[in-house]
């Protein structure tokens, strides 16, 4: 889990940084803002999820289904609030940002 949650990380300052050359500083961080609101809620659930592994007893399915439920509560309103408090939002930079943040498990499937 630590390591999706590290390479959407990484793949969210490489979306950052490439937005950055392409459309300044504005594109640089609505992309930041874009992969955070990725990245912090599955941390978050990834973290949940451990701690709730590690407690004898504590695993069952409703502890999954109510962490997704929070994650995808805490995605859309972290989006909203980047929406509603970032003037200079550049909306290329911040869904494709958030798209590769997502996706970027991909990436661990082809390694060996």
């Amino acid at each position: 889990m630590l390591h999706l949650v590290v390479l959407q990380l990484t793949t969210t300052v490489i979306a950052g940084l490439i937005a950055g050359l392409l459309g300044g500083v504005h594109a640089l961080v609505s992309a930041l803002l874009g992969g955070l609101c990725c990245v912090v809620p599955n941390g978050l659930f990834a973290l949940r999820l451990f701690i709730s592994a590690r407690k004898p007893g504590a695993v069952n399915p409703m502890t999954f289904f109510i962490g997704e439920f929070i994650k995808i509560a805490l995605t859309l309103a972290s989006l909203g609030a980047v929406v509603w408090l970032y003037r200079d939002l550049n909306w290329l930079a911040l869904i494709a940002a958030f798209i590769v943040a997502l996706k970027s498990y991909i990436i661990l499937l082809f390694r060996h």
